[in-house]
């Protein structure tokens, strides 16, 4: 299991995975039963096209992670033109897990410090007061 943490740690993987169900999603609404898909601007190739190209962004940020810039900026860019080729971009909700993940992606550095814990952190904040010592004793007077 470590060696897929540490493959995870090393990209913008949370934004890669939101991308990709964002065109799912989108995928999945265009097959819903016709009285429930809202007929908004172009249902042809377009309203196929950009949930996929999402889908192939979203893997593309997962396995090639040095171009994650270009395909954040590309993954928003066909978010948004959902809205008007797939039924509201998959009904807001594959237009919003694609803008997130792509701005998760974007956002995303390489080579900053794994975050520690909270405990992790209080722990090393309790370990450098004790390492002080108390306060009256460092100024050698009495109190």
């Amino acid at each position: 299991m470590s060696g897929f943490r540490e493959w995870r740690g090393r990209r913008p993987f949370a934004g890669g995975v939101l991308l990709f169900l964002g065109g799912a999603e989108i995928l999945l609404t265009m097959k819903a039963p016709l009285p429930v898909i809202l007929h908004i601007g172009m249902q042809g190739l377009a309203g196929y096209l950009l949930p996929t190209l999402m889908l192939i962004c979203g893997l593309l940020i997962l396995f090639n992670p040095a171009q994650r810039l270009f395909y954040s900026i590309l993954g928003i860019l066909l978010s948004l033109g959902t809205w008007l080729t797939s039924n509201l971009g998959g009904f807001l909700v594959g237009l919003l897990l694609g803008a997130i993940g792509s701005c998760l992606a974007f956002g995303w550095l390489p080579d900053q410090e794994p975050r520690r814990s909270r405990r992790q952190r209080r722990k090393e904040a309790r370990d450098a007061e004790a390492a002080k010592g108390p306060v009256g004793h460092q100024l050698g007077g009495t109190a």
